[in-house]
């Protein structure tokens, strides 16, 4: 599926500490000292991902160009969850025999899962990815990835509230739903554990539990539990339903594709740069984590999906959960976990390239670039 199945404050300081890079300092008329300026100038290869003492202040020069050009790609397309016309859709939602029972439960089970997801990972990003980042280039990227998981989030609750669904029922139900509770007591715990205020890397054990999350938040959750969600809304969309909340969950498919492969480089990144975190021991973690990420997703699949619908069913996706978190483990490194397993989707390789499917719902604007990237029909 391209590189999408492959379908993301540092204080002042004078002193430096593993998370914290130091800070040049300046004379008191904000003049570097001249004696001093050889020292303070950023020596790119002084730059690391992770427990760097260079500037984080300065971009330039950069080292990881990669970053730099991904947060480039995601500049290009913005879009707006408003510029999306819902009134075929809110017109489909109130006709009592416009959805099926089971298509409506798919709907509001894909709500209740993604208007908290990515609030998940925008406090991931702000609270702890971004300040164990020492590379400015990469952590360009990680704030224009906080600002689209910010879109996202907006984008679901637009849909909530434009079929009139009843807020208190979605916005909960990663409390009341279990295959929800499941998924997100899974992430929690690699997401706090790096937001902690008194963790800091430097230490081969903090920076492995730093590693560990940044697989868990780019490997299993945006690269693994969005995609039944992702799979059942285009399917609607092919089939010519919920065709504004399709062109939406399209354009955050791309988005999270791109957040994929940004924390897969970084992963990788991390790896080149610290070879000694990357113990058997720790892939066998690793791996285990990846076996319970498919089962749940799994049985989000089946409780979502308790009958066969739109021409899926949840045994599909067992291939399909499978099919991915190979492609997850290669692309981070790992050996395949479950060996010769096929996409049975292979229309969903193609719902990235969003060229490929112009006016694939028949909305106004399919290829969504803004400014002067932006190309019109």
């Amino acid at each position: 599926m391209s590189d999408m199945l492959v379908w993301e404050d540092t204080p002042l300081s004078s002193t430096p500490t593993p998370s914290t890079p130091a800070q040049s300092s300046l004379d008191r008329d904000g003049s570097a000292a001249a004696e001093g300026v050889s020292q303070r100038r950023v020596n790119i290869a002084d730059k690391r991902i992770i427990n760097g003492q260079t500037d984080v202040n300065q971009l330039v020069p950069f080292k990881y160009k990669w970053a730099w050009d991904k947060y480039l790609a995601t500049c290009a397309n913005h879009w707006m969850p408003q510029e999306v016309n819902m009134s075929r859709d809110i017109a489909l939602w109130k006709d009592p025999n416009g959805l099926s029972d089971d298509e409506r439960r798919i709907i509001k089970r894909n709500l209740g899962f993604f208007v908290t997801a990515d609030s998940l990972a925008a406090n991931n990003i702000v609270l702890g990815t971004y300040r164990h980042i020492t590379a400015p280039e990469c952590r360009q990227f990680l704030l224009r990835q906080a600002f689209e998981e910010a879109i996202h989030t907006h984008a679901y609750q637009y849909i909530v509230e434009s079929l009139g669904l009843d807020e208190s029922e979605i916005f909960n139900a990663y409390h009341e739903v279990a295959s929800i509770r499941d998924k997100d007591e899974f992430l929690i715990p690699f997401i706090d554990a790096i937001m902690d205020p008194n963790f800091v890397t430097g230490t081969p054990e903090a920076d492995q539990t730093l590693l560990k999350s940044l697989i868990v938040f780019a490997c299993l959750m945006e690269g693994l539990f969005f995609y039944v969600g992702f799979t059942q809304i285009l399917a609607l969309g092919r089939q010519n339903k919920m065709t504004g909340a399709a062109e939406q969950y399209q354009y955050i498919l791309r988005d999270e594709s791109m957040h994929c492969n940004f924390g897969i480089d970084l992963i990788n990144a991390i790896k080149l740069e610290n070879p000694h975190l990357w113990t058997p021991e720790f892939k066998d973690e690793i791996k285990a984590l990846f076996l319970k990420a498919v089962d749940l997703e799994y049985r989000y699949a089946e409780d979502t999906m308790p009958r066969g619908v739109l021409g899926l069913n949840a045994s599909m996706f067992k291939g399909y959960l499978r099919f991915i978190a190979n492609r997850r483990a290669t692309q981070i490194g790992l050996d395949e976990l479950f060996p010769n397993e096929e996409n049975p989707f292979p229309w969903m390789s193609e719902m990235i390239d969003l060229k490929k499917e112009r006016n694939f719902f028949e909305t106004r604007v399919i290829e969504y670039q803004s400014g002067g990237a932006l190309s019109w029909d």
